[in-house]
Protein backbone atom coordinates (compact mmCIF):
# COMPACT_ATOMS: atom_id res chain seq x y z
CA UNK A 1 0.00 0.00 0.00
CA UNK A 2 1.19 3.46 -1.09
CA UNK A 3 3.37 4.69 2.06
CA UNK A 4 1.63 8.17 2.27
CA UNK A 5 -1.27 6.44 3.77
CA UNK A 6 0.85 4.76 6.93
CA UNK A 7 0.19 7.92 8.90
CA UNK A 8 -3.79 7.34 8.51
CA UNK A 9 -3.24 3.36 9.32
CA UNK A 10 -1.17 3.95 12.28
CA UNK A 11 -3.68 6.63 13.88
CA UNK A 12 -6.74 4.08 12.93
CA UNK A 13 -4.32 1.53 14.57
CA UNK A 14 -3.90 2.97 17.89
CA UNK A 15 -7.70 4.48 18.04
CA UNK A 16 -8.96 0.45 17.96
CA UNK A 17 -6.58 -0.93 20.05
CA UNK A 18 -7.15 -4.68 19.89
CA UNK A 19 -7.73 -4.87 15.73
CA UNK A 20 -4.50 -5.82 14.21
CA UNK A 21 -2.57 -3.32 11.57
CA UNK A 22 -2.93 -6.01 8.69
CA UNK A 23 -6.97 -5.94 9.24
CA UNK A 24 -7.17 -2.25 9.38
CA UNK A 25 -4.79 -2.07 6.08
CA UNK A 26 -6.83 -4.45 4.34
CA UNK A 27 -10.01 -2.57 5.02
CA UNK A 28 -8.38 1.04 3.74
CA UNK A 29 -7.15 -0.70 0.83
CA UNK A 30 -10.31 -1.97 -0.27
CA UNK A 31 -12.53 1.12 0.38
CA UNK A 32 -10.08 3.10 -1.22
CA UNK A 33 -9.73 1.30 -3.79
CA UNK A 34 -13.80 2.10 -4.44
CA UNK A 35 -12.31 6.13 -4.53
CA UNK A 36 -14.29 6.55 -0.95
CA UNK A 37 -11.83 9.62 0.38
CA UNK A 38 -9.78 9.18 2.80
CA UNK A 39 -11.29 10.59 5.94
CA UNK A 40 -15.05 8.60 5.02
CA UNK A 41 -12.90 5.50 5.08
CA UNK A 42 -11.75 6.23 8.01
CA UNK A 43 -14.76 6.94 9.36
CA UNK A 44 -16.37 3.79 8.41
CA UNK A 45 -13.86 1.82 9.83
CA UNK A 46 -13.79 3.19 12.85
CA UNK A 47 -17.88 2.48 13.11
CA UNK A 48 -17.20 -1.08 11.45
CA UNK A 49 -14.51 -2.27 14.35
CA UNK A 50 -15.51 -0.05 16.91
CA UNK A 51 -17.73 -1.87 18.62
CA UNK A 52 -15.68 -5.19 18.71
CA UNK A 53 -12.68 -3.57 20.13
CA UNK A 54 -14.14 -1.53 22.94
CA UNK A 55 -13.85 -3.30 26.56
CA UNK A 56 -16.32 -2.63 29.02
CA UNK A 57 -14.32 -2.10 32.64
CA UNK A 58 -14.98 -1.47 36.33
CA UNK A 59 -13.13 1.38 38.02
CA UNK A 60 -11.21 -1.33 40.16
CA UNK A 61 -10.07 -3.16 37.37
CA UNK A 62 -8.26 -0.08 35.33
CA UNK A 63 -5.03 -0.37 34.31
CA UNK A 64 -2.25 2.18 32.68
CA UNK A 65 -2.10 1.34 29.05
CA UNK A 66 -5.66 0.33 29.00
CA UNK A 67 -7.22 1.26 25.75
CA UNK A 68 -11.19 1.55 24.08
CA UNK A 69 -12.75 1.48 27.60
CA UNK A 70 -16.34 1.43 27.97
CA UNK A 71 -16.83 2.73 31.66
CA UNK A 72 -20.32 3.55 33.00
CA UNK A 73 -19.85 6.27 36.18
CA UNK A 74 -21.29 9.24 37.94
CA UNK A 75 -19.62 12.26 37.59
CA UNK A 76 -18.31 13.34 41.15
CA UNK A 77 -16.51 16.67 40.54
CA UNK A 78 -15.18 18.40 37.23
CA UNK A 79 -13.34 21.47 36.51
CA UNK A 80 -12.71 23.24 33.56
CA UNK A 81 -8.95 25.33 33.25
CA UNK A 82 -6.39 26.28 30.56
CA UNK A 83 -3.16 24.66 29.63
CA UNK A 84 -0.12 25.70 27.92
CA UNK A 85 0.12 23.42 25.43
CA UNK A 86 3.58 23.89 23.02
CA UNK A 87 2.73 27.50 22.84
CA UNK A 88 -0.90 27.28 22.76
CA UNK A 89 -3.61 28.18 25.50
CA UNK A 90 -5.85 24.72 25.03
CA UNK A 91 -8.90 24.29 27.76
CA UNK A 92 -9.23 20.90 29.16
CA UNK A 93 -11.72 19.24 32.24
CA UNK A 94 -10.66 17.36 34.35
CA UNK A 95 -12.27 15.77 37.70
CA UNK A 96 -13.54 12.89 39.46
CA UNK A 97 -15.62 9.74 38.69
CA UNK A 98 -17.32 7.34 40.52
CA UNK A 99 -18.99 3.40 39.54
CA UNK A 100 -19.63 1.11 42.80
CA UNK A 101 -16.17 -0.39 42.80
CA UNK A 102 -14.13 2.70 43.32
CA UNK A 103 -13.45 6.59 42.21
CA UNK A 104 -10.86 7.52 39.43
CA UNK A 105 -9.33 10.55 38.31
CA UNK A 106 -10.16 11.73 34.49
CA UNK A 107 -9.09 14.64 32.27
CA UNK A 108 -11.05 15.56 29.07
CA UNK A 109 -9.54 17.12 26.12
CA UNK A 110 -12.70 17.43 24.54
CA UNK A 111 -15.59 19.98 25.35
CA UNK A 112 -17.75 18.20 28.04
CA UNK A 113 -21.72 19.73 29.40
CA UNK A 114 -21.69 17.68 32.21
CA UNK A 115 -22.33 18.69 35.95
CA UNK A 116 -21.60 16.66 39.12
CA UNK A 117 -23.72 13.96 39.65
CA UNK A 118 -24.37 13.27 36.14
CA UNK A 119 -24.11 9.51 34.83
CA UNK A 120 -22.49 9.17 31.92
CA UNK A 121 -21.18 5.74 29.64
CA UNK A 122 -17.64 7.05 28.59
CA UNK A 123 -16.81 4.83 25.48
CA UNK A 124 -13.37 4.22 23.82
CA UNK A 125 -11.08 6.03 26.72
CA UNK A 126 -7.95 5.57 27.55
CA UNK A 127 -5.79 5.09 30.89
CA UNK A 128 -2.44 6.81 31.20
CA UNK A 129 -0.34 7.25 34.38
CA UNK A 130 -0.38 10.59 36.19
CA UNK A 131 2.06 10.56 39.40
CA UNK A 132 2.32 7.39 39.13
CA UNK A 133 -1.66 6.50 39.36
CA UNK A 134 -4.28 5.87 37.14
CA UNK A 135 -6.20 8.12 35.13
CA UNK A 136 -8.81 7.48 32.72
CA UNK A 137 -7.92 9.74 29.54
CA UNK A 138 -11.29 10.95 27.68
CA UNK A 139 -9.32 11.93 23.97
CA UNK A 140 -11.35 13.25 20.36
CA UNK A 141 -12.75 9.95 19.73
CA UNK A 142 -14.19 9.13 22.91
CA UNK A 143 -17.70 9.42 22.92
CA UNK A 144 -19.94 10.49 26.58
CA UNK A 145 -23.30 9.94 26.78
CA UNK A 146 -25.63 11.09 29.36
CA UNK A 147 -27.50 8.14 31.04
CA UNK A 148 -30.37 8.04 32.90
CA UNK A 149 -29.96 9.14 36.83
CA UNK A 150 -31.51 5.49 37.88
CA UNK A 151 -28.53 4.10 36.15
CA UNK A 152 -26.30 3.83 38.65
CA UNK A 153 -26.04 4.26 42.54
CA UNK A 154 -26.98 8.07 44.10
CA UNK A 155 -23.63 10.24 44.25
CA UNK A 156 -23.97 10.28 48.04
CA UNK A 157 -23.40 6.69 48.01
CA UNK A 158 -20.64 6.98 45.59
CA UNK A 159 -19.23 9.71 46.94
CA UNK A 160 -18.40 7.44 50.51
CA UNK A 161 -14.77 6.62 50.47
CA UNK A 162 -14.84 2.81 49.81
CA UNK A 163 -13.50 0.09 52.20
CA UNK A 164 -11.06 -2.41 51.14
CA UNK A 165 -8.92 -4.80 52.29
CA UNK A 166 -4.98 -3.89 51.54
CA UNK A 167 -4.67 -6.32 48.95
CA UNK A 168 -7.46 -4.67 47.37
CA UNK A 169 -5.60 -0.72 46.80
CA UNK A 170 -4.92 -0.43 42.86
CA UNK A 171 -3.88 2.17 40.78
CA UNK A 172 -7.10 4.02 40.99
CA UNK A 173 -7.64 4.90 44.03
CA UNK A 174 -7.48 8.04 45.67
CA UNK A 175 -8.50 7.59 48.81
CA UNK A 176 -9.44 4.24 51.41
CA UNK A 177 -10.67 3.38 54.20
CA UNK A 178 -9.61 -0.08 56.03
CA UNK A 179 -8.27 -1.80 59.38
CA UNK A 180 -4.87 -3.39 59.69
CA UNK A 181 -2.04 -3.74 61.87
CA UNK A 182 1.21 -2.22 62.22
CA UNK A 183 4.21 -4.49 62.08
CA UNK A 184 6.87 -1.83 61.50
CA UNK A 185 6.72 1.49 62.96
CA UNK A 186 9.40 4.34 63.06
CA UNK A 187 10.09 8.11 62.98
CA UNK A 188 11.86 10.39 60.60
CA UNK A 189 12.98 14.10 60.61
CA UNK A 190 11.93 15.91 57.16
CA UNK A 191 11.58 18.91 55.52
CA UNK A 192 8.89 20.23 53.90
CA UNK A 193 8.38 23.64 52.22
CA UNK A 194 10.95 25.31 54.55
CA UNK A 195 9.53 23.74 57.80
CA UNK A 196 11.04 20.92 59.50
CA UNK A 197 8.47 18.18 60.59
CA UNK A 198 8.03 14.78 62.13
CA UNK A 199 6.65 12.02 60.19
CA UNK A 200 5.93 8.53 61.13
CA UNK A 201 6.25 5.96 58.50
CA UNK A 202 6.35 1.81 58.62
CA UNK A 203 4.12 -0.56 57.51
CA UNK A 204 0.41 -2.30 58.07
CA UNK A 205 -0.63 -5.20 57.29
CA UNK A 206 -4.17 -7.36 56.86
CA UNK A 207 -5.06 -10.79 56.04
CA UNK A 208 -4.13 -10.31 52.26
CA UNK A 209 -1.56 -7.71 52.16
CA UNK A 210 1.20 -5.54 53.49
CA UNK A 211 1.54 -1.86 52.63
CA UNK A 212 3.83 0.80 53.24
CA UNK A 213 2.69 3.88 55.31
CA UNK A 214 3.50 7.28 56.50
CA UNK A 215 1.43 9.27 58.92
CA UNK A 216 1.97 13.43 58.73
CA UNK A 217 0.78 13.34 62.08
CA UNK A 218 1.45 11.79 65.63
CA UNK A 219 -0.31 8.87 66.54
CA UNK A 220 -1.01 8.79 70.00
CA UNK A 221 -0.86 5.66 71.64
CA UNK A 222 0.02 3.92 67.98
CA UNK A 223 2.94 1.36 68.50
CA UNK A 224 4.26 -1.84 66.77
CA UNK A 225 1.30 -4.47 67.09
CA UNK A 226 -1.35 -2.00 67.47
CA UNK A 227 -4.25 -2.22 65.22
CA UNK A 228 -6.04 0.71 63.48
CA UNK A 229 -9.33 1.47 61.55
CA UNK A 230 -8.56 4.32 59.55
CA UNK A 231 -10.99 5.90 57.04
CA UNK A 232 -10.45 8.74 54.32
CA UNK A 233 -6.37 8.19 54.00
CA UNK A 234 -5.01 9.26 50.80
CA UNK A 235 -3.50 6.46 48.54
CA UNK A 236 -0.28 7.53 46.61
CA UNK A 237 1.70 5.13 43.91
CA UNK A 238 5.48 4.63 43.42
CA UNK A 239 6.80 2.16 41.02
CA UNK A 240 3.51 0.18 41.31
CA UNK A 241 2.78 0.10 44.54
CA UNK A 242 0.59 1.69 46.46
CA UNK A 243 0.96 3.71 50.26
CA UNK A 244 -1.14 4.39 52.64
CA UNK A 245 -1.01 8.37 53.64
CA UNK A 246 -2.66 9.60 57.17
CA UNK A 247 -3.11 13.38 57.19
CA UNK A 248 -5.16 15.43 59.38
CA UNK A 249 -8.14 15.28 57.65
CA UNK A 250 -7.72 11.02 58.05
CA UNK A 251 -9.71 9.60 61.12
CA UNK A 252 -7.84 6.55 62.95
CA UNK A 253 -9.01 4.43 65.59
CA UNK A 254 -7.17 2.02 67.61
CA UNK A 255 -9.43 -1.04 67.41
CA UNK A 256 -9.95 -2.33 70.92
CA UNK A 257 -9.16 -6.26 71.54
CA UNK A 258 -12.67 -7.43 72.00
CA UNK A 259 -13.72 -6.54 68.15
CA UNK A 260 -13.75 -9.86 66.36
CA UNK A 261 -11.42 -9.63 63.02
CA UNK A 262 -10.12 -11.90 60.68
CA UNK A 263 -6.61 -11.25 61.61
CA UNK A 264 -4.33 -10.64 64.28
CA UNK A 265 -1.17 -8.69 64.94
CA UNK A 266 0.25 -12.47 64.95
CA UNK A 267 -1.22 -14.01 62.10
CA UNK A 268 -0.36 -11.07 59.72
CA UNK A 269 3.40 -10.51 61.16
CA UNK A 270 4.96 -13.58 59.59
CA UNK A 271 7.24 -13.93 56.36
CA UNK A 272 5.78 -13.64 53.07
CA UNK A 273 5.26 -17.49 51.48
CA UNK A 274 7.30 -17.64 48.50
CA UNK A 275 5.11 -16.78 45.25
CA UNK A 276 5.77 -18.49 41.65
CA UNK A 277 7.95 -15.87 40.05
CA UNK A 278 5.15 -16.11 36.67
CA UNK A 279 2.70 -14.71 39.78
CA UNK A 280 5.08 -12.09 40.40
CA UNK A 281 5.90 -10.73 36.73
CA UNK A 282 2.08 -9.85 36.05
CA UNK A 283 1.92 -6.88 38.46
CA UNK A 284 3.23 -3.57 38.11
CA UNK A 285 4.71 -3.91 41.50
CA UNK A 286 4.50 -5.66 44.86
CA UNK A 287 5.73 -4.65 48.33
CA UNK A 288 7.21 -7.15 50.40
CA UNK A 289 7.23 -10.61 48.10
CA UNK A 290 9.41 -13.57 48.49
CA UNK A 291 10.15 -15.44 45.46
CA UNK A 292 13.13 -18.64 45.14
CA UNK A 293 14.91 -19.72 42.57
CA UNK A 294 18.11 -20.82 41.10
CA UNK A 295 20.73 -18.47 39.82
CA UNK A 296 20.55 -18.93 36.53
CA UNK A 297 22.98 -15.94 35.25
CA UNK A 298 25.13 -12.73 37.15
CA UNK A 299 25.14 -10.21 34.93
CA UNK A 300 27.27 -7.23 33.81
CA UNK A 301 27.57 -4.82 35.97
CA UNK A 302 27.55 -6.84 39.26
CA UNK A 303 30.97 -6.19 41.36
CA UNK A 304 33.12 -4.00 42.93
CA UNK A 305 31.46 -0.31 41.67
CA UNK A 306 31.79 3.38 42.47
CA UNK A 307 29.11 5.70 43.17
CA UNK A 308 28.34 9.41 43.15
CA UNK A 309 28.81 10.87 46.79
CA UNK A 310 25.74 13.43 45.43
CA UNK A 311 23.31 10.87 43.82
CA UNK A 312 24.65 7.50 44.88
CA UNK A 313 24.66 6.90 40.93
CA UNK A 314 26.89 4.28 39.63
CA UNK A 315 30.03 6.68 38.00
CA UNK A 316 32.20 5.69 35.02
CA UNK A 317 35.67 6.94 34.86
CA UNK A 318 35.16 9.13 38.05
CA UNK A 319 32.33 10.87 36.20
CA UNK A 320 28.84 11.12 37.45
CA UNK A 321 26.35 12.02 34.56
CA UNK A 322 24.62 14.55 36.59
CA UNK A 323 27.61 16.02 39.00
CA UNK A 324 30.44 15.78 36.51
CA UNK A 325 33.74 14.91 37.58
CA UNK A 326 33.39 13.27 41.29
CA UNK A 327 35.30 11.36 43.75
CA UNK A 328 33.53 8.50 43.80
CA UNK A 329 32.74 5.68 46.54
CA UNK A 330 32.98 2.15 46.08
CA UNK A 331 31.14 0.03 46.70
CA UNK A 332 29.59 -3.37 45.79
CA UNK A 333 26.04 -5.19 43.90
CA UNK A 334 24.98 -8.50 42.40
CA UNK A 335 22.68 -8.31 39.48
CA UNK A 336 21.16 -11.41 38.70
CA UNK A 337 18.34 -13.33 36.91
CA UNK A 338 16.69 -16.23 39.59
CA UNK A 339 14.68 -18.61 37.51
CA UNK A 340 11.85 -21.36 39.09
CA UNK A 341 10.70 -22.80 36.33
CA UNK A 342 7.63 -20.30 35.57
CA UNK A 343 9.17 -17.41 34.98
CA UNK A 344 12.54 -15.31 35.00
CA UNK A 345 13.10 -12.36 37.29
CA UNK A 346 16.25 -9.59 37.80
CA UNK A 347 17.39 -9.91 41.40
CA UNK A 348 19.11 -6.74 43.13
CA UNK A 349 21.49 -7.06 46.30
CA UNK A 350 22.88 -4.36 47.55
CA UNK A 351 26.25 -4.50 48.89
CA UNK A 352 25.46 -5.67 52.57
CA UNK A 353 23.56 -9.07 50.85
CA UNK A 354 25.89 -9.26 47.99
CA UNK A 355 28.88 -10.19 50.69
CA UNK A 356 26.53 -12.98 52.31
CA UNK A 357 25.78 -14.69 48.84
CA UNK A 358 29.03 -14.45 47.49
CA UNK A 359 30.75 -14.97 50.17
CA UNK A 360 33.44 -12.17 50.30
CA UNK A 361 33.56 -8.46 51.40
CA UNK A 362 34.09 -5.14 49.78
CA UNK A 363 37.87 -4.88 50.98
CA UNK A 364 38.22 -8.69 50.24
CA UNK A 365 37.09 -7.96 46.60
CA UNK A 366 39.67 -5.01 46.13
CA UNK A 367 42.38 -7.03 47.57
CA UNK A 368 41.24 -9.42 44.55
CA UNK A 369 40.98 -6.63 41.95
CA UNK A 370 44.60 -5.09 43.01
CA UNK A 371 46.59 -8.69 42.80
CA UNK A 372 44.95 -9.09 39.29
CA UNK A 373 44.85 -5.70 37.93
CA UNK A 374 41.78 -6.62 36.58
CA UNK A 375 38.30 -4.57 37.29
CA UNK A 376 36.47 -7.64 35.99
CA UNK A 377 38.07 -10.56 37.73
CA UNK A 378 35.58 -10.07 40.87
CA UNK A 379 32.71 -10.20 38.58
CA UNK A 380 34.09 -13.70 36.71
CA UNK A 381 34.65 -14.65 40.03
CA UNK A 382 30.99 -13.86 41.53
CA UNK A 383 29.77 -15.83 37.80
CA UNK A 384 31.52 -19.17 38.77
CA UNK A 385 30.34 -18.87 42.60
CA UNK A 386 26.49 -18.37 42.06
CA UNK A 387 25.86 -19.48 38.95
CA UNK A 388 23.59 -22.45 39.38
CA UNK A 389 22.63 -21.96 43.31
CA UNK A 390 19.14 -22.05 44.52
CA UNK A 391 18.36 -19.04 46.28
CA UNK A 392 15.50 -17.36 48.44
CA UNK A 393 14.95 -13.62 48.26
CA UNK A 394 12.63 -11.11 50.15
CA UNK A 395 11.67 -7.47 49.08
CA UNK A 396 9.90 -5.19 46.38
CA UNK A 397 9.44 -5.05 42.73
CA UNK A 398 8.71 -2.59 39.88
CA UNK A 399 8.22 -2.79 36.41
CA UNK A 400 10.62 -0.30 34.48
CA UNK A 401 10.50 0.07 30.55
CA UNK A 402 12.46 -3.16 30.46
CA UNK A 403 10.40 -5.55 32.76
CA UNK A 404 10.31 -6.16 36.27
CA UNK A 405 13.13 -5.66 39.09
CA UNK A 406 13.27 -7.08 41.99
CA UNK A 407 14.64 -5.04 44.83
CA UNK A 408 15.80 -7.50 48.01
CA UNK A 409 15.89 -6.55 51.33
CA UNK A 410 17.23 -10.31 52.44
CA UNK A 411 18.18 -13.42 50.89
CA UNK A 412 18.57 -16.82 52.29
CA UNK A 413 19.25 -20.59 51.14
CA UNK A 414 16.16 -22.10 51.21
CA UNK A 415 15.88 -25.07 54.09
CA UNK A 416 13.82 -27.46 51.85
CA UNK A 417 15.68 -30.36 50.26
CA UNK A 418 16.03 -30.93 46.64
CA UNK A 419 13.71 -34.00 46.28
CA UNK A 420 10.50 -31.73 47.63
CA UNK A 421 11.61 -29.51 44.61
CA UNK A 422 11.77 -31.77 42.14
CA UNK A 423 8.27 -33.60 42.81
CA UNK A 424 7.04 -30.00 42.55
CA UNK A 425 8.74 -29.45 39.14
CA UNK A 426 7.05 -33.01 38.03
CA UNK A 427 3.52 -32.26 39.19
CA UNK A 428 3.67 -28.84 37.23
CA UNK A 429 5.09 -30.18 34.13
CA UNK A 430 2.50 -33.53 34.52
CA UNK A 431 0.84 -33.55 31.28
CA UNK A 432 3.64 -31.07 29.07
CA UNK A 433 5.27 -32.70 26.30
Amino acid sequence: MDKKFAPHIEELTKALGNISRSTIESELELLLKYRVPIDEAKRSILKKFQNDSLITKKVKDLVIGDKGLVLEVRILDINEKDVNLRGDTATIFSGVFADETGLCSFTSWRPLSLNPGDAVRIRNATVRAWHNRAEVNIGDRSEVELLEDTYLPDISELSVTPVKKLGEVGHSDMFVSSVAAVIELYHRDVNVKGKDLTIIEGVIADETSRLPFVSWSLLEGVDIGTILRFEDASVSMYRGVPSIHLNESTSVHIVGSEEHLPFTFASVNVPPKPLPIGEVLQNEGMFDVSVEGNVVSVRPGSGVITRCPECNRVIIKDTCRSHGVVEGIQDMRIKLILDDGTGSLLVMLNRELSEIVYGKTLQESESIMGKAMSANVVYDDMKSILTGHYLGVRGNTSKIEYGVTFVAKSVWVPSGNIDERVSVLLERLEGVE
